[in-house]
């Protein structure tokens, strides 16, 4: 007789994912390993810069010496340590521990639940032996434990001379619902990662624009671009403190729709954002972006401001302003700030005035009227369709924690021989649960008790 072992490409899938993938997965140690590697990584993008340039790169993170002996801006480069959150290995990684969560998810979370949910009556004294908590009461009977009980809170089964009660189911959900939001994170993180993208614009006060100027951005971003839509930066000013500082700066913004219309209007400062349509808009920077001026009578002129080198001794704008039609003759301004003193100097470098808005002097034969100084805002653009993922997947993860602080108690009885057997136990806050059970059998009005109360040999952690 011939035994035929053949089996099927799909047998033998299934069998490895059944009895080697799966439990691998759902390794306790595994899925810690993940995380710390997870945790490792997230460091490491919190440490290195994330999307910058090359050149940054290579200034900060020379080859010669190299960071702590090896961290290069070439093994930044190779291994993605420039964009962590985006390299395959990252999201690998997240889909292996979300794979992980699933698998212990459904081989171990929802069999405890099922367990839990079902019950068998006790029908043999022995049977509370095995129990954490046992009592044998002489005089006594069921019905006088029911009161006690459902006064607690507990749900109650019986069935002729066997009683089963529990509490605390909500105790076996709890873990169910930290892996699901523990998920939905992952889910948020990585979809977030895929579509969102971050932009800045130096928008000077007055201007129309769209967003454009894209800096980083997920493989998936482009639907999210604003493209039928715009903003007008109505207004940008500065308060300054007595002291002459930045005490906070602001930005009056508009939303257009594509014909023009204001649709939205709001006042940004720091952390206080504008969002639109998925969008949000970060008062981040402010700079000067061009000078208003008259000669005499002449029509408002309008020339751009560029900020100077100044070799990290502060911000300083500056512009060249022709005197003369054939730009022979002209005068160099700079300025530090929106509130402080224009300096005027010739083309030897001597200072020849100092003017505030509103305010004119001659220079070089004409009347030099200071009309505006343009400020302009920087924003930083950021939309990340991941977060509200995010923040449900934190919120149920808070209730999920709660939830698992809860304990799950079941109690036995069995009325048997003129004696009462009663037992319990609990997968959490053991002598809790011992006194409450003591105190419901010291409540049983019988005319006289007693107590064999015994600790079973096994461990709560193996109840559990």
């Amino acid at each position: 007789m011939t035994i035929n072992n053949y089996q099927s490409p799909i047998t033998k899938v299934k069998k490895f994912f059944q009895g080697e993938l799966l439990p691998l997965l759902a390794n306790l140690r595994f899925a810690i390993l993940l995380l710390l590697a997870i945790a490792l990584f997230s460091i490491s993008g919190t440490l290195i810069e994330q999307g910058q340039s090359i050149p940054f790169y290579q200034t900060n993170y020379p080859e010669h010496p190299a960071l702590f002996g090896f961290l290069t801006w070439k093994v930044i480069l190779i291994l993605g340590l420039n964009d962590v959150y985006r390299t395959w290995w990252f999201l690998s990684l997240l889909i292996l521990f979300g794979s992980s969560l699933s698998a212990c998810t459904f081989t171990r979370q929802f069999p405890a639940l099922k367990a839990a949910r079902s019950w068998k009556f006790y029908d043999q004294p022995r049977q509370f032996e095995k129990l954490a908590l046992s009592a044998e009461i002489e005089t006594g009977s069921i019905n006088s434990l029911l009161p006690a009980l459902q006064k607690r809170g507990y749900r109650i089964f019986q069935e002729a001379d066997t009683l089963y009660a529990r509490k605390g189911i909500v105790g076996r959900i709890g873990p169910i619902v930290v892996h699901a939001s523990m998920l939905i994170i992952l889910a948020g993180s990585i979809w977030g990662a895929m579509t969102g993208f971050l932009a800045q614009e130096m928008v000077p006060s007055g201007q129309t624009f769209q967003v454009k100027n894209i800096i980083d951005a997920g493989p998936l971003a482009e639907p999210q671009f604003p493209k039928d839509w715009s903003l007008k930066v109505n207004r940008f000013w500065i308060d300054y403190t007595p002291q002459g500082a930045v005490n906070q700066f602001y930005s009056d913004l508009s939303v257009l729709d594509k014909e023009g219309k204001e649709v939205d209007r709001q006042t940004i400062y720091v952390n206080k954002p504008l969002r639109y349509r998925g969008v949000t808009f970060y008062q981040t920077d402010w700079g000067i972006a061009a000078i208003r001026f008259q000669f005499n009578n002449s029509p408002i002129l309008q020339l751009p401001m560029a900020q100077l080198d100044t070799g990290g001794k502060g911000r300083i704008w500056g512009t060249w302003i022709p005197t003369k039609p054939d730009l022979s003759e002209g005068v160099s301004l700079l300025t530090r700030d929106l509130q402080g003193t224009l300096l005027i100097y010739d083309t030897a470098g001597k200072l020849i005035s100092t003017l505030r808005e509103g305010m004119s002097a001659e220079i070089n034969g004409v009347r030099f009227k200071i009309v505006e100084v343009v400020g302009s805002t920087g924003l930083q653009i950021k939309a990340d369709p991941g977060i509200p993922f995010v923040y449900t997947g934190f919120g149920l993860l808070m209730l999920g924690v709660i939830m698992s602080y809860v304990s799950h108690s079941q109690i036995w009885a069995l009325q048997e021989d003129g004696l009462l057997y009663v037992g319990g136990r609990t997968n959490r806050a053991q002598v809790a649960f011992e006194r409450e059970v003591i105190d419901i059998l010291d409540r049983l009005k019988t005319p006289a008790i007693s107590e064999k109360v015994a600790i079973a040999p096994t461990s709560l952690a193996s109840e559990t």
